[in-house]
């Protein structure tokens, strides 16, 4: 277990924009949080510090004597994004509820503030080079923060997010006709190309996505 952030520090957390969790304290105090794996430092300027999930879940938590003790940091992946559901795996990461949505949907909005600020225009409406680098947890992630089921270990319906030989593209299968064309709706409006298409052997009718560069 991390020990519990101080007072100072628990001031910050608590004072973090609410969507994207952007951070504002001292050098000291957002240092001292990225080492304890409740923040991390954006890698392009103007460098602003962002909760991880592990600091959304700190900040939900009552502060005082009888708050849960800080759980153990999760180390966000590159971009600070943290590992969406990609349909059937045999762990599920995190919890399923209300707290797993509002970190899902957490981390979509971080998203999109890396798109915006990487970009030179400033756009959020187009992936960004993580996305790129990162197909299958991207395009996992717009699917989860829009509400679309991902499939269970056992498989049956829910979406599958899995890599292609393709360079750039990810295959989504989902079995439910009218869930993959909600799945292709949602990766248009997340800034994918998208096309569906058809398994020769089994008539599986599944989609290829490819981040939109323009």
């Amino acid at each position: 277990m991390a020990p519990s952030p101080t007072a100072a520090q628990r001031r910050v957390i608590d004072a973090a924009d609410p969507v994207t969790g952007r951070l504002r304290g001292t050098r000291t105090q957002l240092e001292a949080l990225v080492r304890r794996g409740l923040a991390f430092r954006h890698p392009r300027p103007p460098h602003d510090h962002f909760l991880t999930p592990a600091g959304h879940r700190i900040r939900e938590t009552p502060a005082g004597p009888a708050a849960a003790p800080a759980p153990e940091p999760a180390a966000p992946s590159a971009g600070g994004v943290f590992a969406a559901r990609v349909g059937g795996e045999e762990t599920v990461p995190g919890e399923a509820g209300p707290a797993r949505l509002r970190e899902v949907r957490g981390a979509w909005q971080g998203l999109l503030e890396l798109r915006r600020m990487t970009h030179s225009d400033g756009s959020r409406d187009r992936p960004c080079a993580w996305e790129r680098a990162h197909l299958v947890q991207a395009a996992a992630l717009a699917l989860e923060a829009a509400g679309r089921r991902p499939a269970g270990p056992d498989g049956g319906a829910g979406y599958r997010v899995r890599a292609t030989p393709q360079p750039e593209a990810v295959a989504v299968h989902e079995p439910d006709g009218a869930a993959l064309r909600a799945c292709a709706a949602t990766l248009e409006e997340a800034g994918w190309q998208v096309g569906e298409h058809t398994e020769p052997r089994t008539r599986e009718r599944y989609l290829l996505a490819s981040p939109r560069k323009v």
